[in-house]
This record gives C-alpha cells, sequence and structure tokens, in this order.
C-alpha cells in the first residue's frame, strides 16, 4: 500500500508539472495578435473612396486592438501596386483596402500583374458597397424613353468612364448587352471630375459614375439620373433603379475589401474576421459611411469571396466577348 502510494503522488506531481507546460504550449500556439502597429495599405489618393472607407475602419479597430493601426497611402496602378504590396508584405501586420478590379479583373486586364489575386491574398471582408448612377446631361429624356433614344442614335452617342478596364467601362459594356439597340461609343476620361465636364459639355450622352459625383450636379439641375445599377439603395433612395426603366439581370456596385497577405498568420485571421464584422456593422460606422455614399456591410471571408467569384465570372466575360485591352 505504502508503494501504490509513493507511486500516486509522483504521478500526481508529474501531471502538475505538466499543466503549465501545456498551458504555454497553447499560448505560442495562439499567440495573441497584434504585437504592435496595424498598416493599412491603400492603393488611391487620400479623401478616394477606399481611403475613406479604410480611416473609418482604422480608428475603431485600433481600440479594440489595443495597437496603433494607420492608413498609408500607396497610389497608382488604379490600386495594384499597393494591393502588390500587401501579397508580398512578411510582417503579419499588414493588410490591404482593394477595390472590385484589384481583385476581380486585374488578372485579365494587365498581363504582367506582378501578383495572383486567386493566391496571393487572404480575404477578410467586404466593407462597403455602393451602387453605380447612369447619368445624362440635365435635358435627357428619362427612364425608358432615355434608352429609346439611346437606341435611335446608335452609336451617334458616346459614353465616358475614368478609363479603360474601369467599372464604370466595364459596366457600361455589360448594359449594352442587356439593352437591345443601347451601341454608344467608349471615350476614357482621365477622372470622374473630367467624365462631368464631358456630360456638362455635350462631349459625352452618358457615364455610370459613384453617387458621390453624381448627386451634387443632379441635385443642383445639371444632371439628370436616369436609374442606378442595383435596387433602390439607402446610399441614393431617392434614384429609381435601371429595372424600373426596363433593364433586366443587371446588378453592378463598386466596393470595397479588406485583405491580407496569403501567409497573413491564423492569429490575425481569427482576430480581423471577430472584430471587422462589428465594426462595419456598428450604427456609428454605418451612418458615417452612409453619408459618404457607402453602404456598410462587414462580411465574413467567405462573402467577399463569394463577391469576387460571382463578379470576376461576370467581368471575364465581357472582357473577353468585347477584346477589351488596356492600351
Amino acid at each position: 500500500m505504502k508503494r501504490r502510494s509513493l507511486h500516486l503522488v509522483a504521478m500526481a506531481a508529474a501531471l502538475t508539472a505538466m499543466v503549465p507546460l501545456a498551458h504555454a504550449q497553447s499560448n505560442s500556439a495562439g499567440a495573441a495578435w497584434p504585437t504592435k502597429t496595424v498598416r493599412i495599405l491603400v492603393g488611391f489618393p487620400g479623401g478616394s473612396s477606399p481611403d475613406i472607407v479604410a480611416r473609418s475602419l482604422a480608428e475603431p479597430l485600433s481600440k479594440v486592438l489595443g495597437q496603433a493601426v494607420i492608413v498609408e497611402n500607396k497610389a497608382g496602378a488604379s490600386g495594384n501596386i499597393s494591393a502588390d504590396q500587401v501579397a508580398k508584405a512578411t510582417d503579419d501586420h499588414t493588410l490591404g483596402i482593394v477595390i472590385n478590379g484589384n481583385l476581380t479583373s486585374a488578372r485579365m486586364l494587365y498581363p504582367k500583374l506582378p501578383y495572383d489575386p486567386a493566391k496571393d491574398f487572404s480575404p477578410i471582408s467586404l466593407l462597403a458597397t455602393a451602387p453605380l448612377v447612369l447619368v445624362a446631361p440635365a435635358k435627357s429624356p428619362e427612364g425608358a424613353a432615355f434608352f429609346a433614344a439611346a437606341a435611335q442614335n446608335g452609336d451617334k452617342w458616346n459614353y465616358g468612364s475614368v478609363g479603360n478596364g474601369s467599372v464604370g467601362h466595364l459596366g457600361m459594356e455589360v448594359l449594352k448587352t442587356k439593352m437591345k439597340g443601347l451601341v454608344p461609343m467608349h471615350v476614357p476620361f482621365k477622372g470622374n471630375p473630367e467624365v462631368v465636364t464631358g456630360l456638362l459639355g455635350g462631349e459625352i450622352q452618358m457615364a455610370l459614375v459613384p453617387p458621390g459625383i453624381a448627386m451634387p450636379q443632379v441635385k443642383a439641375g445639371k444632371l439628370k439620373a436616369i436609374g442606378l445599377t442595383s435596387g433602390r439603395s439607402a446610399v441614393v433612395p431617392e434614384v429609381p433603379s435601371l429595372a424600373d426603366s426596363g433593364v433586366r439581370d443587371f446588378n453592378l456596385e463598386v466596393w470595397t475589401a479588406l485583405i491580407g497577405p496569403a501567409k497573413l498568420s491564423k492569429a490575425a485571421q481569427d482576430r480581423l474576421n471577430a472584430e471587422v464584422p462589428k465594426i462595419m456593422r456598428s450604427e456609428e460606422t454605418r451612418q458615417k459611411l452612409l453619408t459618404q455614399g457607402w453602404q456598410a456591410l462587414g462580411t465574413s471571408p467567405d462573402g467577399l469571396k463569394n463577391r469576387i467569384k460571382d463578379e470576376a465570372a461576370i467581368m471575364s466575360d465581357i472582357i473577353t466577348t468585347r477584346g477589351i485591352k488596356l492600351e
């Protein structure tokens, strides 16, 4: 009995000694994140739509993470320079905010794209979306009558965008497949302000532009809003959907997403997956972005993956069938 008692005591001591070791191993495997400043790279200038979304996320994210979260603007090549830096980041504390094209059409438009959208990123969340507004000169007819006039004028009418491969360009090409007789010619501009100038000066007769660009001109009576590229939207509740004008099976939005490099640690992904959706769905963030023309979402990684998959298929088809190339 005495020998058995000693054996049990020894076993208990050994088990007790193993508890701290197991706890330490658990902590090591699930190390706290972040351990230093988190950088969010944005491939567009300060004040741009992606930058606005990034800064709306950064401050509340810093509070919940207990570390500084800074936004760095790395503008150039339609956001592809910044996206490439995110793809190649190895510090486990670099994230990026990108737009549709970086993840859905860039690979098809840029043969020498330095990153692979399908392999080089960890998708985190679809942050916010906004419809595009089809706008025309103020004296244009409304609704279905606008498309009837467009069909009558054929390729004598032009449409503008901020450049080949932009969402306004690809979106209009998709729209042309939805409406019989809609065949306006594409005129690329350097930016949306130039697109608006083209509309006001009669150089172009229509364009798909963000609500923040369209609505001040519409409310001033200088342009006419024909309809939204999505259903009715809280972003611009006063504008009808293009479906009301007879456009069927057409749903296009601009959006921003949060991504990390493919090798982003599980600890980082788990923390971000838990916190980012809560921030984006909070009333404060929703209202802040709504005033800037954005509908806050905050999806799971799968939600972002599904949006990429669905839109990439549409854009791939239109780029191929229309033979769209970057000049």
